[in-house]
């Protein structure tokens, strides 16, 4: 295996993308792009990359957790964070639900709408940090620029979509959530100027940082996404907008004013 690659970007278009996606990355033609995710061309890996564009609400979903994807014989369930990037003046972010609520009263709730109500909807500026645990009640709000590190599964599950034409998963959903408030320690604001550890697990470990963390780095492959500027390992350099992959430990240089995200899966 190579030391060090790039992973391939994939524009998807969404209905509640974008079309002026900001710099460095360029609009497709096809629609409004809601996401770019970075792919393996069949190397399989335990995270998952993406950027996100919004113009509108997304759904409000929930991801199951390990236990419950194994066994409904899927690989993994799916943790994911949110760091953001840009918003605009009202863009919010809605993490957990306002209240505890009981299963038949998200159900309700996801039927009749009211949902978008009683989920927990926060103001977001650029460097607002969230971690969101399998089972958290969720969704992103329009005027949102943000990057996404996920456990590499795709599934979700629909709980409520604005009346758009796609399938919900009300009752996978409802098995899946946790309709609670969200602990305010998983979240946070980033100092982009500043090395520092923004997830220890459980499911991976994330950095911001100028060089490899001084401890927590295991064996495994590291994603290494430049926010601004460029960086290069391995005779390889991934400039901002894009990710590479390497092997822990390898030499790497930054260009000057370069800020790199670093995450690692745990096993």
């Amino acid at each position: 295996m190579l030391p060090a690659y790039l992973l391939t970007p994939k524009q998807v278009i969404r209905p509640w993308g974008r079309s002026d996606l900001p710099r460095p990355f360029k609009s497709s033609s096809n629609g409004p792009v809601g996401e770019i995710s970075f792919g393996t061309d069949g190397r399989p890996l335990d995270l998952m990359v993406k950027y996100l564009f919004t113009s509108q609400k997304l759904s409000i979903q929930v991801h199951p957790s390990d236990d419950l994807a194994v066994a409904k014989g899927l690989p993994s369930g799916k943790d994911e964070c949110w760091l953001v990037l840009d918003a605009g003046p009202d863009a919010m972010l809605g993490i957990g639900t306002r209240w505890p609520l009981a299963q038949d009263e998200l159900r309700a709730a996801s039927i009749d709408g009211s949902l978008d109500q009683i989920i927990d909807w926060k103001p977001v500026n650029r460097g607002d940090f969230y971690y969101i645990p399998a089972g958290t009640v969720h969704a992103i709000g329009a005027g949102v620029t943000l990057i996404e590190v996920q456990q590499n599964a795709d599934i979700t599950y629909r709980l409520y979509d604005y009346g758009r034409p796609r399938e919900l998963h009300l009752d996978e959903g409802l098995e899946a959530a946790h309709a609670a408030p969200y602990p305010d320690e998983l979240g946070g604001k980033v100092d982009f100027g500043t090395d520092q550890q923004l997830v220890a697990g459980p499911k991976f470990d994330l950095w911001l940082g100028s060089e490899w963390p001084s401890d927590g780095l295991s064996d495994e492959l590291v994603h290494c996404i430049p926010l601004t500027g460029s960086m290069s390992a391995g005779g390889v350099t991934a400039s901002a907008g894009e990710c590479l992959v390497c092997a822990p430990g390898l030499e790497f240089v930054l260009a000057e004013e370069a800020h790199l995200l670093i995450a690692q899966a745990r096993q």
